[in-house]
């Protein structure tokens, strides 16, 4: 079915550059070189920021809507960057097909862009009116339980920006950064590859076994990883990195399990646990939470895993005021957890 707006995508390609903007942004005669005025600057980095939106939502109507455009506009605005640029930038067909080698090329320059000018105007707006802004933070889901550590003291000494915690798989978290869907992100900074983003570390994480008393184990001051595979077991799904490490260190203790339950959600593993059907592997942060609740604890042995969760950033030299406000609070966090 041909969405509405998509007829700005058919026909043959442009060969040679038109001007950037619609009219009402152009100055001096067509086709004479001159240089940018700001109201092209602007209609630049706008048509950047409908491309961007366009390749993260793979839909014409969602990225329009995302931008607060009708479909319309947004089609007319990637076939004028197209024409300015002389490539085509998207595959043309009924619905959005993907970027073209030549348009993946430029999402990158769109994103370097976009980026730089979106610091630039934080940076600007923190030297009249003080650290403001909205702050968007991907958390690994087994990192919610100890995010409040870190946003607690940075609001209480930045009260103008206001901040949103989304719960993300690590991945999620690399990619959102890396399409500027997020502003900075909290995972594991020493199991898979983090690619080009700046790290703070906050705090090692070590892991318990989670039981009610019911369960045989729940009188032992320790449990080894080959044991814990023996029990009935709720765990994360297996796109959370979490659950790689756990798999990880069961392998490595001659074991494997196939867990009864999983979710992507560990309220929903604590919930299962509290019934007292299952057992499961979680975070000492996240256990000690919920201790008291006829849950119990255990410190897994044999080994005592631990594996390092930070904070990462874009990395970009200077940093917004806001991300670098951030990330020295990230720093007094860590110094605060090393004593």
């Amino acid at each position: 079915m041909v969405q509405k707006g998509d007829k700005a995508f058919h026909g043959t390609e442009v060969s040679a550059p038109s001007d950037w903007c619609n009219p009402s942004c152009h100055t001096g005669a067509p086709g004479v070189a001159r240089r940018l005025d700001p109201r092209q600057f602007i209609c630049m980095i706008d048509k950047l920021e409908m491309f961007i939106a366009l390749a993260s939502e793979r839909h014409f109507g969602r990225a329009a809507e995302v931008c607060r455009v009708t479909q319309p506009t947004l089609s007319s605005a990637i076939r004028q960057l197209e024409d300015h640029l002389g490539v085509q930038l998207v595959f043309r067909g009924s619905r959005f097909q993907g970027l073209t080698p030549e348009g993946q090329r430029v999402l990158d320059w769109a994103r370097r862009i976009v980026g730089d000018v979106r610091a630039l105007k934080d940076e600007m707006r923190t030297v009249h009116t003080g650290l403001s802004g909205n702050l968007r933070i991907g958390v690994i889901p087994t990192a919610l339980a100890m995010v409040a550590d870190l946003t607690a003291p940075f609001t209480a000494r930045h009260p103008n920006v206001r901040v949103s915690v989304l719960s993300r798989t690590s991945s999620e978290i690399l990619e959102g950064i890396e399409s500027l869907g997020l502003d900075a992100g909290i995972t594991y900074l020493d199991n898979e590859p983090l690619g080009r983003v700046s790290q703070t570390p906050l705090f090692t994480e070590f892991y318990r076994y989670l039981c009610t008393g019911a369960s045989p184990l729940a009188v032992r001051k320790t449990v080894t990883w080959a044991e814990v595979a023996q029990e009935p077991l709720c765990l994360l799904t297996a796109d959370m990195q979490n659950r790689r490490i756990v798999n990880q260190h069961l392998r490595e203790a001659g074991a494997t399990v196939t867990a009864m339950i999983e979710s992507n959600s560990t309220i929903a593993l604590i919930s299962h646990v509290k019934s007292g059907s299952w057992s499961s592997v979680v975070p000492m942060k996240l256990a000690e939470m919920f201790l008291g609740q006829n849950l119990i604890a255990i410190p897994i042995v044999e080994p005592e895993a631990e594996h390092l969760v930070g904070l990462i950033t874009p990395k970009r030299d200077p940093q917004t005021p806001v991300l670098q406000a951030l990330i020295d609070e990230a720093i007094r966090l860590g110094m605060w957890r090393d004593r």
